[in-house]
Formats: C-alpha cells, sequence, structure tokens
C-alpha cells in the first residue's frame, strides 16, 4: 500500500506543477520567482548538453536492434510503420493548419505576446554547450546503428547497449523528476507576469483538437487496414478497443503488449505475425504521437510568428518518425527524443521546449493509447500481405 501511495505518475504531477506555479504566482515575491527562473536556466542548459548523447544512446542501439531476425517481414513491418507515422504527421499539419486560425483565434496571439526574455530575469547563469550538434548526432547514429546490424563481432553493441542504459538512467533519475519543477518555474514566470490566462485556454482548445484528430486518424488507419484485409474497420477497430483502455490506464506501449497482442489475434491475424508484429510495432509504430507533437509545435510556431510553411515541417515529421524509435523506452519519451530535432530544425528555445513538454503530457496516455490501437491495423495489413504470398 506505502508503495503506491509512493508512485504517483508523471501527468498527475505536471498538472500539480502547473496549478502550483500559476497559483503561487499571485504569492511568492520578485526575488523567489527569480531563483525558479534561475533553476529553469541551469536545467535547460542541460538539457542541451544531454540531448545529442540521447540521441547517440537511444537510437544507434535501436537501430542495431531492427536488424535482428526477420528478414523481408521486419523490413515490410518497419517500412509501414514509418509510412503511417509520417502520414499522421502529415494528417496533423494539414488539419491544423487549416483549423487553428479559425478555432484558436485570438489565442494564437497569447504565446506570442509572451517575451520570456524581456521580464524577469535569473540570478546567474551556467553555460553547458553540447560537445555535437544536434544533427551530427543524428548522423552518427544513424551510422553507428547501420554499422552494428553487419558486424560480426559485439563488442561495439555492448558498449552501445551499456550507453543506452547510462542515458536511461539519467533520464529516469535526474530528467524526469526534474521535469515537474522546470515546467512549474515556466508558469510561475508566466503567471508573475500576468501572461498565463490566455496561454490555458489556448491549451484546452489544442487539446480538444488534438483528441479529436486522433479519433479521426485511427479511423483513416483502419479503413486502410480493413480494405486491404477485407474486413470491417469498425468491428476491427472495436475489437482493439481493450487495448486502448489498458494504454490510457499504463501509458505504457510496452505494458500493453500482451493485450494487443490478445486483440490482433481475435481481429484474424495469425500467431506467427502477431508476436512479431505487435512488440516490433511498440516500438517503432508511434502515430499519434507524431500527430500530437506536430499538432503542438504548429500552435507554439504559428503564436510565435515562426515559420510554419509545408517545407519546414515535411522535413521536421520525415526526421521525427525516425527519431521516435528512441521513445518508447523513456517516460513521455516521444517528447523528450523530439526535443533535439525541435531545437534544430524548428528553431524552440528553452521555454518553448518546457511548453512542449507540458502540452504534450497533458495528452501522454491518449498518445499511447492510441499508438497501440494502430499497431492492430498494421498486424491486419501485414498478416494479408504475408498469408496473399504464400497462397499465391
Amino acid at each position: 500500500m506505502s508503495q503506491r501511495k509512493r508512485k504517483i505518475g508523471l501527468l498527475p504531477k505536471v498538472i500539480i506543477a502547473i496549478l502550483l506555479g500559476i497559483g503561487l504566482s499571485f504569492l511568492f515575491p520578485d526575488w523567489a520567482v527569480r531563483l525558479f527562473i534561475t533553476f529553469n536556466s541551469i536545467f535547460s542548459s542541460f538539457l542541451g548538453l544531454f540531448i545529442p548523447l540521447l540521441i547517440i544512446g537511444l537510437i544507434a542501439p535501436g537501430i542495431a536492434d531492427l536488424g535482428k531476425g526477420a528478414g523481408k517481414l521486419l523490413l515490410i513491418t518497419t517500412a509501414i510503420a514509418y509510412f503511417s507515422t509520417v502520414l499522421a504527421g502529415t494528417f496533423s499539419y494539414g488539419i491544423c493548419s487549416w483549423t487553428y486560425p479559425q478555432l484558436l483565434g485570438d489565442s494564437l496571439t497569447a504565446l506570442g505576446a509572451i517575451d520570456m526574455a524581456g521580464g524577469l530575469t535569473p540570478y546567474f547563469t551556467i553555460e553547458m554547450p553540447a560537445f555535437i550538434s544536434v544533427m551530427s548526432a543524428l548522423v552518427l547514429a544513424f551510422m553507428l546503428g547501420l554499422t552494428m546490424i553487419h558486424m560480426k563481432g559485439h563488442a561495439l553493441k555492448d558498449v552501445m547497449i551499456d550507453f543506452r542504459e547510462m542515458v536511461f538512467m539519467v533520464i529516469n533519475k535526474v530528467i524526469i523528476p526534474l521535469l515537474p519543477l522546470f515546467i512549474f518555474g515556466i508558469f510561475l514566470q508566466m503567471g508573475a507576469e500576468g501572461k498565463v490566462g490566455p496561454v490555458l485556454g489556448m491549451f484546452i482548445k489544442i487539446i480538444l483538437i488534438i483528441f479529436a484528430m486522433h479519433v479521426t486518424f485511427l479511423l483513416l488507419q483502419f479503413c486502410i487496414a480493413g480494405a486491404i484485409a477485407k474486413k470491417n474497420p469498425l468491428k476491427a477497430l472495436w475489437t482493439m478497443l481493450p487495448a486502448y483502455l489498458t494504454a490510457l490506464g499504463t501509458q505504457s506501449s510496452a505494458a500493453t503488449i500482451p493485450v494487443t497482442l490478445a486483440q490482433a489475434k481475435k481481429n484474424g491475424v495469425r500467431s506467427e505475425v502477431a508476436d512479431f508484429t505487435v512488440p516490433l510495432c511498440a516500438t517503432i509504430h508511434l502515430s499519434c504521437s507524431i500527430l500530437k507533437i506536430v499538432a503542438c509545435a504548429l500552435a507554439i510556431s504559428m503564436s510565435m510568428g515562426m515559420d510554419v510553411s509545408f517545407g519546414t515541417y515535411f522535413g521536421f515529421i520525415l526526421m521525427l518518425g525516425i527519431t521516435m524509435i528512441a521513445a518508447p523506452g523513456v517516460p513521455g519519451g516521444a517528447i523528450m527524443a523530439s526535443l533535439g530535432l525541435l531545437a534544430s530544425m524548428l528553431h524552440f528555445d528553452a521555454n518553448m521546449q518546457g511548453l512542449m513538454i507540458a502540452l504534450y503530457i497533458a495528452m501522454d496516455s491518449f498518445g499511447t493509447a492510441g499508438n497501440v490501437t494502430g499497431d492492430g491495423a498494421i498486424a491486419l495489413i501485414v498478416n494479408t500481405i504475408k498469408f496473399k504470398k504464400k497462397e499465391e
């Protein structure tokens, strides 16, 4: 009982941090607010230092792991999962580009009015320059991962697996515990400067839009899968509902795998396909997560008057689809894995990244639930491709 009481999920902590930040902003004097702004400055510098290490430590072993085993079926499943992820990001960009100006209206100027550098300032800053740029880290991670697939020895792979464990440890023991404090500082500063009201109003609208897109995209996934597998898409989606509800509670794709497997098999996916595709897709298929990231990033970019052209965002989506393979092992993993790309490709500063984290985690469980439900659609498609070839 005592262990359960001590375990509070990341989402409740973030909600508490936001509420406390807003509430205490009316009580704290400026000197106290500046203490938390100083912490945020140091934490942001540490994140900038750590993100390239995160990219190398998670993506390189992830790519190497994809090389194990299943040959053509692995390539087919990976290609479908990547296509689904990119399609989700493009779908999100299209819908949000069209709906945000109409549905958000004046709220879009809310974040643009926040000049974090122009109000209260930290007492001091500590510079922690990264030893390598984000894009260089991505290239190095891909190079290491692809090399490890074809190497006969296991020494490099063992080193990278140990390095990945170190990255997980830093995330779980340092970054995740401090994230609520970081978000608390952001909302404390916004409240102290009188800028929090319109931002919260915009957050609520964005969350409702994202939820509607989740439902629509799941219907689209199962319509495509149903057409290929010649099954009723609504019935197939309904069969996957227990996996959706389980993921809502666990907030973990990995923990939901047994339920996702059972429901995929009820949809007619044979065991030899389901046992391979479902665990693999739990690692590489995060379509609803990328949908959320694009929607949140676009809202912030629009508010700040930044570049929101399709060319800029499509490049971001293509890279994000690859980077997502780093996400499942990390709490709030998708947004953590995307921070480097947000900084390097969309030019998000630390405060914008903090807002992204807060907005994303507010819907983290719904994204996970959408991801695992979509895994059932991919299993149907792969099952049809494999056994149609056998029949022919």
